[in-house]
């Protein structure tokens, strides 16, 4: 599912959150990679090879489609010298498999930052069969990620350990330990990749998008972006008005928000989707869900198995253990997605009556790019890296002891940790840009946005405000529902819009939604 990794998808990874910054703050001047270019830098055609090294489709998807070819696009590493040092970045290609006339290629991202796009299309495909019978699928790791010049910072071994480190300090040496972590971090992400940093913030990820656009030969950039994609398609969109085709935003950031108002948003949506899947969970009846009789009393057992994690680590299959860290991350991981609340609530009933970690281990593994044999994917690194440079503003453990009561009443269950996650970028060698929050594109093409109203990542606020930022023609489409990514959920009414867009053009009226009406508080009663 690519939700899963989007914006995330990663929201509690070891690295802190989806994104950085934080409002009301002096800004620092631009970095390096804000500078202006002055002029699109040439491109070679893109030269197309088989593929090697790609992960598996999952077993219910199918074989993988045919004629997947890869390339790497040379781009500049710092935009404002665009003769100078290149990197490559990374693209897969899945061709158009017919079904009406071609048109053009569909680039797509599926989340981060750190999020890659090269696998994650190569396993998802076939959920887009039907935008792939007249596009040309074009994935894409951005720069710093994955095959793309990847951020490297620490090994596994040590990303064991920050990952499943107390991330909710209760007292002042273990709050300490938390900020000397995220000290380490950084100088370890200095000492291997300080060439990277300062030029791997979204601006330059967005102009890589166009270096991709003509190197395959499309006159215009059409776009599919989820949840952090869509901050790289306005960025996008704002920097190359005149080149955008059609362009989906699905999860929509809103990019004008920043650091600890960002995090405060996204920790009560994550609260709300809890106590959706909690509501859900309790009408199974407490056979099936012995957590709570309703969505309030599943979402305080949840809390309350979570911080018995932080005094009890559980057995969670071989030598690893469950800590408060790595069960929240695992809860956060499944809200994402409908299809995996039946995961998130075996994996709390084993938790709690069987004392086994092993479930909610996996999901946070998920969330956290660990794979099977011990190593990583460099999401936490990238993520860390890309936030950074997005943002200008740097937090103390004072500033997060001050804002810990707001985090704590949006958010009981993932509050805590989000709050201390702000100083990810506490003592960052660069002071970060922001550039690239400014979205506005008044004369781009119509941009479809997309938003879900129990979205726990983006949340539903956020997609109105993406499309008034980006101004002129944009237009929002409404999906009543939970999950992350309306397109990802399988409605099939946001599907046909989405598609009828994409395929022919069709832009939906303003106002349009899908699902059903959200639930209205009954009237009061005018009886005696």
């Amino acid at each position: 599912m690519p939700g899963i990794v989007v914006v995330g998808a990663t929201v509690l990874t070891a690295s802190g959150l989806l994104m950085g910054g934080a409002p009301g703050r002096p800004r620092a001047s631009a970095g390096p990679s804000a500078a202006p270019s002055p002029g699109p830098p040439p491109v070679r055609p893109v030269e197309w090879r088989r593929c090697t090294g790609l992960p598996s489709p999952p077993p219910d998807a199918g074989p993988p489609p045919a004629g997947i070819r890869c390339a790497t696009v040379a781009v500049p590493l710092d935009y404002a010298e665009p003769s100078g040092e290149t990197i490559g970045i990374a693209v897969i290609r899945v061709p158009a498999t017919g079904g009406g006339p071609r048109a053009g290629s569909l680039l797509m991202n599926f989340g981060g930052p750190g999020g890659e796009g090269v696998g994650t299309l190569a396993q998802s495909a076939g959920e887009y069969r039907n935008l792939n019978t007249r596009y040309d699928l074009i994935g894409f790791d951005p720069r710093g990620v994955g095959r793309s010049a990847p951020v490297t910072c620490v090994d596994g071994r040590q990303m064991d350990r920050l990952a499943a480190r107390d991330s909710t300090p209760d007292d002042a040496a273990e709050e300490k330990a938390l900020a000397d972590d995220a000290e380490s971090y950084v100088r370890e992400c200095q000492a291997r990749s300080g060439r990277l940093l300062p030029h791997v913030g979204t601006a330059g990820a967005a102009r890589d998008m166009d270096m991709i656009r003509r190197a395959v030969g499309d006159a215009k950039l059409h776009y599919f972006g989820v949840s952090y994609g869509t901050w790289l398609g306005g960025s996008y969109a704002h920097q190359h008005p005149g080149d955008v085709g059609r362009a989906v935003l699905d999860g929509a950031v809103d990019t004008r928000l920043t650091g600890a108002d960002l995090a405060l948003q996204q920790a009560a949506a994550f609260q709300r989707a809890l106590g959706a899947f909690g509501t859900a969970c309790a009408a199974l009846g407490r056979r099936s869900c012995p957590l709570g009789r309703d969505g309030t009393e599943v979402a305080a057992s949840t809390g309350r198995i979570l911080a018995g994690l932080d005094r009890a680590p559980l057995p969670a299959g071989g030598r690893r253990r469950l800590t408060e860290s790595l069960g929240t991350s695992g809860v956060a991981a499944a809200l994402y997605s409908r299809r995996a609340w039946p995961v998130l609530a075996q994996g709390l009933v084993d938790a709690s009556k069987r004392r086994d970690g092993t479930l909610l281990r996996v999901l946070a593994d998920l969330q956290n790019g660990r794979r099977e044999d011990g190593t990583y994917s460099n999401l936490a690194a990238a993520h860390t890296a890309i936030s950074c440079a997005d943002g200008t503003d740097r937090y103390t453990t004072a500033d997060v002891r001050r804002l810990l009561p707001r985090f704590r009443a949006a958010s009981p269950v993932f509050g805590a940790a989000m709050a201390w996650g702000l100083l990810r970028c506490t003592g960052w060698p660069y002071k970060g840009d922001d550039t690239a929050r400014d979205v506005s594109a008044p004369s781009a093409a119509p941009i479809l946005v997309v938003g879900t109203t129990g979205d726990p990542a983006t949340p539903y606020a956020w997609a109105p405000r993406l499309t008034e930022a980006l101004g002129g023609r944009a237009t929002l489409l409404t999906l009543n529902g939970e999950g992350h990514g309306a397109y990802d959920t399988g409605d099939a009414c946001v599907r046909r819009v989405v598609d009828a867009y994409l395929l022919d053009g069709r832009v939906p009226a303003a106002g349009a939604a899908c699902g059903p009406p959200p639930r209205r508080p009954a009237p009061p009663s005018s009886a005696p």
